[in-house]
């Protein structure tokens, strides 16, 4: 019951149609300007459907310079567990490193894999194209949202952030004397992932943390696994948005979306040193500051409105480019592969 409190009360735990009901409003009205539902394809032509659904990471982080993401192997469905240990002999990818669908779903089966077993129990299990990439050194992680009209038709050549999100991991801290599930029933948001870390570490939470020792039980920065989401636009600066325009400037065809970037201070990142991109999203992209417990649903429908406001605009104006809409007959299949593709991630 104090969880079910607990969710009631915190609007970001909200079911995802639910809260997206007044979107749908001026989605609908944006599809009758546009003619076309599924307008958002002309958003990032480069990236398939815009980077709404079915979009492949290993595609996305083909449009990006290698020295901006890390070393990343595409594991097609079925591979045996031989062919993928080649893979990653060949590529020079090390332990630890991190599995995810090349066609993911809000984090959903991103394992952080530590051992041979591990990489082993996930080959067996994973019924879907995958991604085999290093872990990350860096200590922080922001999401940052980047949006560009189109040079020729706005007159601007640079973009601009609109929003920043940081991200608190969910890192528990032993007292000496309580064991690490003890210290996760703490905290109302680590304690609504005990039944997937109970899978995942098993005997391992019945462990005793000595005082002052942390440990980090979801190394990613993804709310549907217990990580805190801070709004941080107030950080953006003149230097930092040049740094994501430096970025960006070199994705062919990018014009919306969130880059999710690892990094090691903000001072080094706005000079773009010592960070590294985790993912790149397009059109599905959430502006996920708004998450911020602090906000109110209110500030998220703004947000929100705000931003399939410039994907519209966006798309239109490339549409003028002669960048096509995804007619509905195609948009439908689509959708439907997108719907088959997610029971297959959640249910891994």
């Amino acid at each position: 019951m104090k969880l079910f409190f607990h969710k009631l009360t915190h609007w970001e735990y909200w079911p995802f149609l639910v809260v997206y009901i007044p979107v749908y409003f001026l989605w609908a009205f944006y599809a009758l300007r546009a003619r076309s539902i599924f307008f958002f394809n002309a958003c990032n032509p480069t990236i398939k459907n815009g980077g709404f659904m079915m979009e492949s990471k290993k595609e996305i982080y083909d449009l990006i310079p290698q020295e901006f993401y890390p070393k990343t192997e595409l594991i097609k469905e079925g591979a045996s567990y031989e062919k993928v240990l080649d893979v990653i002999h060949e590529s020079g990818i090390k332990f630890p490193l991190i599995a995810k669908p090349d066609i993911g779903l809000r984090g959903s089966a991103v394992k952080k894999i530590d051992t041979l077993d591990e990489l082993k129990s996930y080959t067996e299990k994973a019924g879907f194209d995958y991604l085999v990439q290093d872990l990350i050194p860096y200590p922080n992680e922001i999401g940052v949202f980047y949006v560009r009209y189109p040079p020729d038709t706005s007159g601007e050549k640079e973009g601009r952030i609109t929003g920043i999100v940081a991200k608190e991991f969910l890192i528990v801290t032993g007292n000496g004397f309580s064991t690490i599930e003890e210290l996760i029933k703490e905290n109302p948001r680590y304690e609504l992932q005990l039944k997937v870390l109970k899978k995942e570490y098993g005997k391992k939470l019945s462990t005793i943390l000595a005082q002052g020792e942390k440990i980090n039980l979801v190394p990613y920065g993804n709310h549907a696994r217990g990580a805190k989401f801070i709004d941080g636009t107030d950080w953006v600066t003149p230097e930092l948005n040049a740094t994501l325009n430096k970025i960006c400037l070199q994705i062919d065809g990018f014009y919306f979306g969130r880059i999710d970037l690892m990094y090691n201070s903000l001072e080094e990142l706005e000079r773009g040193e010592n960070f590294s991109i985790v993912e790149l999203n397009g059109a599905g992209s959430e502006p996920t500051h708004i998450y911020d417990p602090k906000h109110s649903i209110f500030f998220a429908w703004k947000e929100l409105f705000r931003h399939i406001t410039y994907m519209f605009e966006i798309s239109v104006e490339n549409h003028k480019r002669g960048f096509p809409y995804l007619e509905h007959k195609a948009g439908m299949k689509e959708y439907r592969m997108h719907l088959e593709q997610s029971k297959k991630i959640v249910n891994f």
